[in-house]
Parts: C-alpha cells; structure tokens; sequence
C-alpha cells in the first residue's frame, strides 16, 4: 500500500498544530475555555473543508472528507495545545504578546 500526500494535506497538518497559538493570540487569559474551544473548532473546521477544497483528487470535493479533515484538525490542535504547547509555555508567551495595558492604567502611570 503506497499512500501519497499531497502538499495541501501536510500545510493543514502544520496549521492545525499552530491553531491554538492562533486562538491564545486572539483570545485573553480570562476568556472563557469553552469560547475558546468553539473558535478552535471553528478554525479547525475551516482548515478542513479549505484542505480538501485545495487537495489534488480525481474524484472531486467531498463535504465527508472535508468533516473528517476538520475531526483530524481539531483532534491534533487540542493534543498540540495540551502536548507540546501548554506544557513548553508557548501559549502562554503568545498570548501575552498582544497583551496592552487599559487606558486606566496607563492614565495612573503618568
């Protein structure tokens, strides 16, 4: 058996892995986890049905190998958050990179 990917399906795989540092970037620390999760499958279920729009396949668009591409996207974002990410500290750092003080501060520092 000789299974082949194309380029479309590796880019996905390497995206679904960045997406939850694309949800900590957009989210803040007191976002709510369950908001949080529903845009991770949210970006998740893009990433699929977007692979399988632009993977190479003689059959034509499949709308089931589109909502098995995002089941897999989303699988692999949860392990990479709670994995590699969350333990190494990264998604902590990314979300704290777009953090900005309130006005309110800022007007007591002066």
């Amino acid at each position: 058996m000789n299974v082949q990917l194309g380029s479309a399906y590796w880019l996905g795989l390497v995206i679904s892995v960045a997406l939850p540092v694309l949800v900590g970037l957009v989210t803040t620390r007191v976002t709510n986890a369950g908001v949080k999760a529903v845009l991770l499958l949210a970006l998740s279920t893009a990433n699929g049905f977007l692979v399988e729009l632009a993977g190479p396949h003689d059959a034509g668009y499949s709308v089931q190998t589109a909502a098995v591409l995002a089941l897999v996207s989303f699988a692999i974002g949860v392990l990479a958050h709670f994995g590699l990410l969350k333990p190494t500290g990264i998604s902590g750092k990314a979300q704290n990179s777009l953090i900005t003080a309130p006005s309110s501060a800022v007007r007591a520092a002066d």
